[in-house]
């Protein structure tokens, strides 16, 4: 589920809570860190769910309708094609989204939740997205599949009260939040209407070293500490450590150990990968301030015979 860059930035948060709170317990660091992507899959399963709550209210509405004093024709017979979706329906019997949600007490129970998906219901009705669908004369998996990635992509995601809702649980979804949404989006598009089985994604893929590389990550860029401040220290000779942006010293230490550690991750993957985090989550001139050190410090740790690429296309 998880992307190299996204894996890099928990680390990088998780090393700066680490260091701004002076600790020293590197076993608890990496609970925590590990804690912090849990949450994240928990942002992922929320969002999955956000559409069946739709439904629910698609329904309810459907329900009262019949309850009019003086019904309308429509009101007895109404457009079920919103709460018949077939992306829906896959949705709520996927049984390890069920499972997972329960062993994870993600939902949406709650007034406060419940009066979201109210307003984003009568929201939803009155858009141009819900009107053609429910108007195009249409009725295919396809049509459904189309509408629901729009629908979640311009309505759902966007909506300003989950978003608030989404920040007051934790400041960190907020960095998390457009990866989340962008995974819902695969698994919607991933349902294919001649399969028996649907699946969601996993925390972690099969057979992987997403999480190894985490901790190691962690764990070394820790460890390495003393030996990658006396190199910062060393090749910013006219700025003295303390004057540099933490959040530089702190990318500059994971990108020293990333080079030393990981035979398998190339160079310039590693350089680029970090440049292109500082320029989100440091000073605006940062990545060329990060570029140079980086650039330098490549040249001394091979001349020390401290950076050992193995593989076909792993040596530059």
């Amino acid at each position: 589920m998880l992307n190299r860059r996204h894996l890099r930035i928990k680390v990088l948060q998780a090393l700066y809570a680490f260091y701004q709170s002076h600790k020293s317990d590197i076993l608890q660091g990496q609970k925590e860190l590990l804690s912090a992507i849990d949450r994240m899959y928990d942002l992922y399963l929320s969002l999955l769910l956000t559409l069946p709550e739709l439904k629910s209210k698609g329904e309810h509405r459907l329900t009262e309708n019949t309850k009019k004093l003086l019904p309308t024709d429509e009101d007895l017979n109404p457009n079920r094609k919103f709460v018949d979706n077939r992306i829906i329906k896959i949705i709520e019997e996927q049984p390890t989204l069920r499972a997972e949600s329960e062993n994870r007490k993600v939902n949406w129970l709650g007034a406060v939740e419940q009066e979201i998906f109210r307003k984003m219901y009568l929201h939803i009705r009155e858009s141009e997205i819900y009107f053609e669908f429910m108007n195009n004369g249409k009725d295919d998996f396809v049509d459904d599949k189309e509408f629901i990635v729009q629908l979640f992509k311009k309505e759902v995601a966007n909506f300003p009260a989950l978003y608030n809702y989404y920040e007051e649980k934790s400041i960190h979804w907020l960095d998390d939040i457009d990866l989340a949404c962008s995974m819902v989006i695969k698994t919607i598009k991933s349902f294919k209407e001649e399969e028996e089985r649907y699946s969601i994604l996993p925390l972690y893929k099969e057979d992987d070293d997403e999480k190894d590389f985490i901790i190691q990550l962690f764990k070394r860029t820790i460890q390495l500490d003393e030996e990658n401040v006396a190199l910062i220290d060393e090749l910013t000779q006219n700025w003295e450590i303390d004057r540099i942006a933490k959040m530089d010293v702190i990318l500059m230490k994971m990108a020293l150990t990333e080079l030393q550690v990981f035979s398998n991750i190339p160079t310039n993957v590693t350089l680029n990968e970090y440049i292109e985090i500082s320029k989100f989550y440091s000073t605006p001139k940062s990545n060329v301030f990060i570029n140079g050190i980086l650039d330098k410090a490549v040249l001394r740790l091979k001349k020390e015979n401290k950076i050992q690429k193995t593989g076909r296309g792993l040596m530059k």
